[in-house]
């Protein structure tokens, strides 16, 4: 494993000051006295020259890259990159000089958990772990909840959602009153299917702070309810309370994604452009932008945004979704290479303990071989039981010729006792493709005209599907029509 702490390349040196000559201070002399005097006079001239504000108290300085993402890790609150590169650099360098201090190797395996994410590199996963693991060698465990707050969102950004639920519950169990602890316990729940257990870690949480960070968080939660309302009125409360650029660009990508969802797309692209300009880093909102834009049919400007996104460390979800979109668009050789991207960058994160079995059932049931797919998602169902799982191994039934098991995971994914309640596009078109391969075309009616009416745009490549199917169900007969209603579909 590479050592986090390696030592700078390069050091700093001063050079032997020269001797000056009479001649030269004199000369510097001079102008300081002149810069001391056009000092004098600015100050002396009116307040409101060519409407200049007035003088009032200064204004506090910025704080350091890396005081700025201490303090952003500290509150449970994204924070920018460079923010997050310069909090790494100055943990390293106390490190190195205090090999001991348990707390600063916690912050430090946090730091490297939240760059691992904003950059998708799972080689910051490895780091995180040994820095985690590090903190609770030198300090135990029952005093040590920075570090088991760490080790879950390490685990809940590697998709091993049990694991992050045992260090989480382990975090919350040690210190009930500290908030953010929940977070990561809420999104290990979510990734599991637990909805329930959730949305009480959530009330509990929302007793204990409402800072924009845990109305993001709760918009999370709502939205997997259902509550589309609430959760976009959460994060515009949240992206309005935000206390950095960097943390309001989250909350706007967050929102995007959500407009998106509901097929919102000029208000979607709005959002991710708004938290483009705020954090250029932030490759979430560019392959949002990505999305919206195909949605808008502005497919050059899609194929653009999406190759930026992917960059030189392609993550395979996107790279699905832009190979998808070539395939859309009849480009095959173009869609093979995202493929075999996809296929390369799943071999990476798994190296680095990252799961990306549900995006790579996914493709498998789609564009390789749905017996694989299946096997795949099996294992992974019985690993993290959660809703995307039991969409993609419903679907992936459904390719390998299994309809009757099929209909019961995308039951799973779509009924709000089951699945939480998620309001989903895909998931929608899935269940009714199901049914209608089973002879049941009120159902399969029902949910695919839901997939439409959730989102029209929801693929470039299945939302065409989803009309087609429609279309080959026909209208619905008279004993199809609730009595009493007239026009009914």
């Amino acid at each position: 494993m590479e050592n986090p702490l390696r030592s700078p390349d390069t050091s700093v040196t001063s050079e032997p000051r020269r001797r000056r000559s009479r001649r030269v201070r004199r000369v510097l002399l001079a102008l300081l006295v002149a810069a001391g005097v056009l000092g004098a006079v600015w100050l002396m001239l009116p307040a409101q020259r060519d409407g200049a504000r007035a003088p009032g108290p200064p204004r506090p300085p910025a704080p350091a890259p890396g005081a700025a993402g201490l303090a952003a890790v500290g509150a449970g609150a994204p924070a920018s990159l460079p923010a997050l590169t310069a909090l790494i650099a100055e943990r390293e360098r106390h490190l190195r000089a205090r090999p001991k201090d348990a707390g600063a190797w916690a912050v430090l395996g946090v730091a490297y958990v939240e760059r691992g994410r904003r950059t998708v590199d799972p080689a910051d996963y490895p780091r995180a772990e040994e820095a985690l693991r590090t903190s609770l060698r030198l300090l135990p465990q029952e005093k040590n909840t920075e570090a088991l707050n760490g080790l879950a969102m390490l685990e809940n950004g590697r998709r091993d959602f049990a694991a992050a639920r045992s260090w989480g519950e382990a975090a919350v169990k040690q210190e009930p009153e500290r908030w953010t602890a929940y977070p990561p316990l809420i999104d290990a729940y979510t990734g599991l299917g637990d909805h329930k257990a959730a949305q009480r870690t959530l009330d509990k949480l929302l007793t204990l702070n409402r800072s924009p960070a845990v109305r993001a968080e709760a918009a999370a939660v709502y939205w997997d309810r259902g509550w589309r309302e609430d959760a976009a009125a959460e994060l515009s409360d949240a992206a309005a309370g935000a206390a950095s650029p960097a943390e309001r660009a989250a909350y706007l990508e967050q929102a995007g994604r959500i407009a998106l969802e509901r097929g919102d797309r000029e208000d979607a692209l709005r959002r991710f452009d708004a938290a483009l300009r705020l954090d250029p880093d932030r490759l979430a909102a560019r392959a949002g932008r990505g999305r919206a834009l195909a949605a808008l049919g502005r497919t050059a400007e899609a194929l653009t945004a999406y190759r930026q996104a992917l960059g030189d460390r392609p993550y395979p979800e996107y790279a699905l979704e832009l190979g998808e979109l070539y395939e859309s668009l009849g480009s095959r050789p173009e869609a093979r290479e995202l493929y075999g991207l996809l296929r390369a960058r799943a071999l990476q994160n798994e190296e680095a303990g990252v799961d990306d079995e549900v995006v790579l059932g996914r493709f498998e049931a789609d564009h390789g071989d749905p017996g694989s797919a299946v096997r795949r998602l099996r294992a992974e169902w019985e690993r993290r039981p959660g809703t995307a799982v039991a969409d993609a191994l419903g679907w992936a039934l459904h390719r390998d010729g299994q309809d009757v098991e099929a209909l019961r995971f995308a039951t799973r994914a779509t009924e709000a006792a089951e699945g939480g309640g998620v309001r989903n596009a895909l998931y929608a078109f899935h269940r009714g493709v199901i049914e209608q391969g089973l002879g049941l075309p009120g159902a399969a009616r029902r949910h695919l005209e839901n997939a439409l009416r959730t989102n029209p745009y929801f693929s470039p490549l299945w939302a065409p599907e989803a009309q087609a199917a429609l279309r080959a169900l026909g209208e619905p007969p008279p004993e199809e029509v609730p009595a009493g209603v007239v026009g009914a579909r």
